[in-house]
C-alpha cells in the first residue's frame, strides 16, 4: 500500500478479523489544533498540580467559554463516537496516551479501552503511601479548583496532597489499568496470523514505547497485517512498513471527521 483510500480503507476494515485503535496525543489538542497542549501541562507542572490536566480538560469539555471551543468539542466527541460506531461490528482494541476524559466516555465494548497514562476517573496519594486507589465522583470532578496547590485535599494517612491517578502524578501507580492492560495483551496474543488492522491516530513521540513502536512491531511480524498511521506531521511510516503501511498528513480528529 502506499497512497490513502476511503474505499480500500473501509473495504479492510469490513474483512479485518481484528482490528486495533491507538489514539494519541492530537485527542489533547482538541481546543486549538494548531497550539500543542504541552504548554498547558507545562505551567500546571510548574505549579505543582500537573496531574490535574485531565480536570483541566473536563472543566473546559463542562464548560466551552466560546462558539470554537464548542465547535472543536462537539467536533472531538463526534469523531470518537463516529469511530465507536464504525468499529461496532469489528473485534477491537483501543489503546490510548491520551488523558482526555472524553475518550473513556464513549461507549466502546467492555473492557475494549486501557487508557495506560491514565485520565481523571481516580485518585490516589501523591506520596504513593497507600496502593488503595479511590474512584473520582461526577461531584469531585465538578468542584476541583484548579488555582488550590491542594485541589483534592490532603491524604488521611500521609498528609500529602492527594494527585489525579494519571502519568502526570509524582508517584503515578499503574494498577489503576494493569488489569485492563492484561486483558489488552492477551486480546493481542489472538491476533497472530489473522487479518488484523492497526489504526493509529495522532500517536507522537510522547509515549513512542506505548503505542508507535509496539504497533511497529506487530505490522511487520504478522504477515497479514496492514496499517494506517494519521498524523499531522509525525505520519511517516518505517522503511519494512512501506508495502503494508500508509501515512496519512492529517490531524487524526479532522480526518475522521472527514472519514
Amino acid at each position: 500500500m502506499s497512497s490513502w483510500n476511503r474505499e480500500e480503507f473501509m473495504n479492510e476494515l469490513e474483512n479485518a478479523d481484528m482490528v486495533l485503535v491507538g489514539l494519541g496525543e492530537e485527542f489533547d489538542d482538541f481546543l486549538n489544533r494548531d497550539t500543542n497542549a504541552d504548554e498547558m501541562r507545562t505551567h500546571m507542572r510548574q505549579n505543582g498540580v500537573g496531574s490535574f490536566f485531565p480536570a483541566w480538560q473536563y472543566f473546559v469539555q463542562e464548560s466551552a467559554v466560546s462558539e470554537e471551543e464548542a465547535g472543536n468539542l462537539v467536533s472531538l466527541k463526534q469523531c470518537l463516537m463516529k469511530l465507536c460506531k464504525l468499529l461496532e461490528s469489528n473485534n477491537y482494541f483501543v489503546v490510548s496516551t491520551s488523558t482526555n476524559p472524553v475518550i473513556f466516555d464513549i461507549p466502546w465494548k467492555k473492557d475494549r479501552i486501557v487508557m495506560p497514562c491514565g485520565s481523571n476517573r481516580l485518585k490516589q496519594c501523591s506520596a504513593g503511601c497507600s496502593r488503595h486507589l479511590t474512584a473520582l465522583s461526577e461531584a469531585e470532578n465538578k468542584k476541583i479548583d484548579l488555582k488550590s496547590k491542594n485541589p483534592l485535599g490532603k491524604c488521611s494517612e500521609c498528609g500529602h496532597p492527594i494527585e489525579l491517578n494519571n502519568i502526570y502524578a509524582e508517584n503515578y501507580d499503574e494498577n489503576g489499568y494493569l488489569d485492563t492492560w492484561t486483558i489488552y495483551t492477551k486480546w493481542l496474543q489472538g491476533s497472530v496470523n489473522r487479518r488484523l488492522l492497526l489504526l493509529e491516530l495522532g500517536v507522537g513521540m510522547k509515549f513512542p514505547s506505548v503505542i508507535r513502536f509496539p504497533f511497529e512491531k506487530v505490522a511487520y511480524f504478522n504477515q497479514k497485517a496492514s496499517m494506517y498511521r494519521v498524523h499531522k506531521s509525525l505520519y511517516f511510516m518505517t522503511e519494512e512498513l512501506a508495502d503494508k503501511g500508509v501515512g496519512i498528513a492529517e490531524n487524526a480528529i479532522d480526518w475522521l471527521q472527514n472519514l
